[in-house]
């Protein structure tokens, strides 16, 4: 039976570390090429400097998020907390109330 507990902890270890992997290369990887994917697909299919603008801004929001989920997964977590009254301090003066 400890040979079972073993082997399910290894198996556990295992696709944790290949979950990890794949985030990885989804965030590294395939939203970057996407994101110039996109730019270059509205650029070929408008030929409008506009479109490819709007593009290029929406390219770089998706990109730069991705890129900094860690920043805003603890952003979000702050805001969490603060809101359900733990955290510390106040942020609001007393009288602004």
């Amino acid at each position: 039976m400890h040979d079972t507990v073993t082997l399910a902890a290894g198996w556990i270890q295992t696709g944790t570390g290949l979950g990890n992997d794949i985030k990885d290369l989804i965030f590294n990887v395939a939203i970057p090429v996407l994101c110039g994917a996109f730019v270059v697909i509205v650029g070929v299919k408008t030929k409008a400097p506009g479109p490819t603008i709007m593009a290029v801004i929406f390219a770089a929001i998706v990109w730069g998020g991705s890129a900094n989920m860690d920043a805003l997964k603890d952003k979000t977590t702050e805001d969490i907390t603060q809101y359900d009254g733990g955290g510390g301090q106040l942020t609001v003066p007393q009288g602004d109330q």
